[in-house]
């Protein structure tokens, strides 16, 4: 096999390398990372449900005290249970954000419904929100006719009470049967403080069900719209987790499941598909990619789906760049494969090997959500996957390695002279990332050939790897100035 050193429009990649004036600058202590042992403890949760459009994700945003809830001027925008983290008082719990309740609600809306009564049966406490304006409706009256007969606790929340006119209004609603109804005004603000206090008092220190212990990896689905994330999520926990429907774009917040694979617990999100460019996506389509980027950047661990039956196409690889940027570990599931016939198999095979290119190194797998093909075969992958993005190599074996390779295989000249690799540490994981110590530039091609050398020896399948070269300039230059 003939190794390309040439240097060539690539190196821009390489862009940014440290200049090193004196071997006592090389002062390692800013490589060293300090790996962050995280715990999760478990927290009790807060369910806001009520019908559609009543204020539910703008409460819940007023609530976690920062705009995640997508939120948009038409109903029906939330379509799933959606979990955000909050803290007041210094108690810290999770907040259930759900799509509206419908009693006779088809199609579509039906599945959001739902969603909804699976959160007040899970939920350690429930907000049953109100619109204040319009007062109680028959919907209203059949979710307060669910929740009496729950034995979870229930406060009714007025919402959209923006001054004092308004407020008296929200006597009536003592008519629901659910006790004082709370005031407030979500997007104000107004009451949301007192109604906090009140949730405290009855939401319990505990929850229902705790996962304990060191927290499950986290792992983000992600794909262009109608690939099939739901489906796989609700495949995988055995259970209706994601809403469902051949309407494409039907996620639109990322939702958390824990899901037990393997034996061990993991926590997927099933983020909205990505349609547009973010700078082109407008109303909540914005809101939900800017999302599903936070989403990834919050996980360890993506998996990429891609519609095997249809040829791979520019929004796949937009998803695939925004994985790579954040230096996540990736899985590639090809979705559907159970309408892939050979003809098929044999274009797809050719469009791997144009379009995905820059990741030789993630782990593949041939599933169907649909049928539960292979889709066992993901946990393999995503340990291997994960094993890489943490593995740490000493530095000794790193530099026996490098001086290995570099007798073997010196860079090559650049300027008249042979730049000289003096030491390599490994300044990080998560992804795993190197920091080479050198006497002058090494081309983009040599820097590319260390990558596949590093990857085979070590084995980082299902990782990116980063590999950054730290020049130092001769000492004689530096004593002319």
């Amino acid at each position: 096999m003939t190794d390309d050193f040439s240097g060539d429009s690539t190196a821009i990649e390489y862009a940014g390398d440290g200049i090193w004036s004196e071997e006592s600058d090389w002062d390692l202590a800013d490589f060293v990372d300090g790996e962050d042992s995280e715990e999760e403890v478990a927290v009790p949760t807060l369910a806001i449900v009520g019908r559609p459009n009543v204020g539910k994700s703008t409460l819940v945003n007023r609530i976690i005290g920062r705009r995640e809830a997508v939120v948009e001027d038409i109903p029906g925008v939330t379509r799933d249970r959606v979990s955000y983290e909050a803290n007041w008082s210094g108690r810290r719990f999770m907040v259930q954000d759900t799509g509206g309740w419908e009693p006779d609600a088809k199609g579509l809306q039906q599945a959001v419904a739902r969603q909804a009564e699976l959160a007040m049966q899970t939920a350690d406490a429930i907000l049953l929100v109100v619109d204040a304006v319009v007062g109680a409706t028959a919907t209203d009256e059949a979710v307060a006719r669910l929740l009496r007969r729950s034995k979870t606790p229930v406060l009714l929340v007025a919402n959209k009470v923006d001054d004092g006119r308004t407020e008296s209004e929200v006597a009536s609603l003592w008519s629901l049967g659910l006790g004082q109804p709370y005031a407030v005004s979500s997007i104000h603000g107004r009451g949301t403080g007192d109604l906090l206090d009140e949730v405290l008092a009855v939401l319990p220190e505990t929850p229902r069900e705790g996962t304990g212990g060191q927290g499950p990896r986290r792992v983000a689905l992600v794909g262009k719209p109608n690939v099939g994330k739901s489906s796989l999520i609700n495949k995988l926990s055995g259970d209706e987790r994601s809403v469902v429907h051949d309407v494409a774009g039907t996620t639109v917040d990322p939702v958390d499941s824990l899901v037990e694979l393997g034996g061990k617990v993991w926590k997927f999100v099933d983020t909205a598909g990505l349609r547009k460019k973010v700078s082109h996506a407008s109303g909540h389509e914005f809101y939900a990619s800017l999302r599903t980027k936070s989403a990834i950047e919050a996980a360890e661990v993506a998996i990429l789906l891609i519609d095997a039956s249809q040829p791979i196409t520019e929004q796949d690889l937009r998803v695939l760049s925004m994985v790579a940027e954040t230096g996540r570990a990736l899985v590639l599931a090809f979705n559907k494969w159970d309408l892939v016939d050979e003809d098929r198999r044999l274009m797809l095979e050719k469009e791997i090997d144009r379009e995905l290119v820059r990741v030789p190194w993630a782990q593949r797998v041939n599933i169907s959500a649909h049928t539960g093909r292979a889709v066992q075969k993901l946990v393999p992958a995503l340990e291997t996957a994960l094993d890489s993005w943490d593995k740490r190599i000493s530095t000794g074996r790193l530099n026996n390695w490098l001086k290995e390779v570099v007798a073997a295989t010196p860079p090559p000249m650049r300027g008249g002279r042979l730049p000289r690799i003096m030491f390599a540490t490994q300044a990080g994981t998560r992804p795993p990332t190197f920091v080479l110590f050198t006497s002058g530039f090494l081309e983009a091609g040599y820097r590319r050939f260390l990558e596949r050398r590093l990857r085979e020896e070590f084995n980082f399948d299902g990782s990116p790897v980063r590999i950054s070269v730290r020049v130092r300039e001769k000492r004689e230059r530096n004593k002319k100035r």
